[in-house]
């Protein structure tokens, strides 16, 4: 009788996938370990071995479904040996780059706006079937309806370019609690302690919808801030504070429309980035760096680093310079625990570089970038974006970031307004220079200049911080020696 062979589980945090290709049919004979299926998930590209050996009788899935952990895939004959046992999580293509273990963050990455954001932190949604609970005993004490559409808050959220907006979790978690109705008949007061209440008091949560976990109900800070977090993830998902998606026209009725469905990697950018947009009161400032000396500079090494197999690009002198400013200025190196009221500085500087690919943003990270040379970095680089394009990323390279850059020079623009990849703090954007004339020394002459933009997270970072650390990176683009003196 013919076994079925289910999907196995495919890591940390990551419970379904897209099928890219399925490598065996009906009749081949199967060995353990022999991958079947090429599968796409939110962070990386993998494939996913046979627990089985025998013969194919018959494929369950097809290139294009979305498969789900513990799902048929498809069905064996086996050929008498021992059953095996039930497979363990599968493991990414291995990676060359060094790997490092993954920060703990708060918001499931993103990608941003070049973190992300595509993806440098794993998702923390909690089971659906807790959510469906929570949703459940919401509609019982409502009259059946729960949240509220903001309209602050939309599909442009999940942008790299949207308009900067101050909104923070307290917003959303009131906006969230303030769509319950009916207003919901008055309750015996909630069994909880004063140091319980006031944390529901500042992160915006109501304390009689927490559920309890305590003896009697009673509710503890654990449960506020599972409770909280649950408003936040369920605002990510839908790119509104109540839950519930804008409703879209029959945009078939002006004309001919075509549906695709949306890919892993661009479905978790989407959910990332909207997280961190309606969590993070985000401020962006401009400035310009002029970078006529470093392009000499640059044209001049760049030989030398193209036969260490880089290449010297405005982007890896970024990493270098960004990586010393977070020594020089650490509060941009850091998360924030609203929950636990506490700012975690990191002793570590690792820098997050987003790339374009054919399946969306993804932001690899260079490990360690304080420590390594421009050379280093050039090749590093290369080695990284590479990978990414070709599918061949593991997820340790997308883990562990500190500070994210996002250079758009390469297509073009002058100003952008990058989307904080949370849980960092900051992002850097870059756009394409230009050659402007610039008054210096008593006339005009012709100068190359780099504008830049940068994000922060204003509950960490105040703006007077903010343009110091932009200025410090534009004289050090200006001033290479600066990086020697203070970096």
């Amino acid at each position: 009788m013919p076994t079925d062979l289910t999907l196995p589980e495919l890591g940390e945090s990551i419970s379904s996938g897209d099928i890219l290709r399925v490598l065996v049919k009906p009749g081949d004979t199967l060995v353990k370990d022999q991958p079947v299926l090429e599968l796409e998930t939110d962070k990386a590209t993998i494939e996913v071995p046979s627990a089985l050996a025998g013969m194919v009788k018959e494929i369950k899935v097809k290139a294009g479904d979305k498969v789900k952990v513990g799902q048929v895939i498809l069905s064996v004959e086996e050929d008498g040996a021992a059953a095996a046992p039930k497979p363990g999580p599968v493991k990414a293509p291995p990676a060359k780059a060094e790997a490092a273990p993954n920060p703990a963050g708060k918001t499931p990455r993103a990608r941003a706006g070049g973190d992300e954001a595509a993806g440098a932190n794993p998702s923390s949604t909690p089971p659906d079937s807790d959510m469906e609970q929570h949703l459940a005993g919401e509609k019982r004490a409502t009259g059946g309806k729960v949240g509220v559409k903001d309209p602050r808050i939309g599909p442009e959220a999940a942008s790299d370019e949207a308009p900067a907006r101050a909104t923070n979790v307290v917003d959303i978690t009131r906006g969230a609690r303030a769509a319950l109705e009916p207003a919901a008949p008055e309750l015996p007061p909630v069994p909880a302690a004063p140091s319980v209440r006031r944390m529901a008091r500042e992160l915006g949560v109501e304390i009689g919808e927490v559920p309890g976990s305590g003896p009697g109900g009673r509710v503890s800070v654990e449960d506020v801030k599972a409770h909280a977090k649950r408003l936040v993830e369920r605002a990510g998902r839908t790119g509104s504070a109540g839950g519930s998606p804008v409703p879209l026209p029959d945009f078939a009725r002006w004309g001919a429309v075509e549906r695709q469905p949306m890919r892993a990697v661009r479905r978790k950018t989407a959910e990332h980035l909207s997280a961190a947009w309606a969590a993070i009161p985000h401020v962006t400032q401009f400035d310009l760096a002029d970078i006529t000396g470093l392009d000499a500079l640059r044209k001049k090494h760049a030989k030398q680093v193209e036969a260490a197999g880089g290449n010297l690009t405005v982007t890896s002198i970024a990493v270098k310079v960004a990586a010393a400013a977070l020594r020089v200025f650490p509060q941009f190196n850091a998360s924030i625990d609203m929950a636990a009221d506490e700012i975690i500085v990191k002793k570590y500087v690792n820098i997050g570089i987003a790339v374009d690919t054919d399946r969306g943003l993804l932001v690899p990270v260079i490990r360690d970038a304080d420590r390594k040379n421009i050379v280093e970095l050039s090749v590093e680089l290369v080695q990284l974006s590479e990978k990414a394009r070709t599918r061949k990323i593991a997820l340790e390279d997308l883990q562990g970031g500190c500070f994210s850059i996002s250079n758009l020079g390469g297509i073009g623009g002058t100003y952008f307004t990058p989307i904080i990849n949370a849980p960092e703090v900051a992002i850097l954007g870059l756009s394409r220079a230009r050659t402007e004339p610039i008054y210096k020394d008593g006339g005009f002459e012709p100068r190359l200049m780099l504008p830049l933009s940068l994000s922060y997270d204003h509950r960490a970072i105040d703006g007077a911080d903010g343009i110091r650390f932009l200025r410090w990176i534009a004289e050090a683009l200006e001033q290479p020696f600066l990086l020697s003196l203070q970096g």
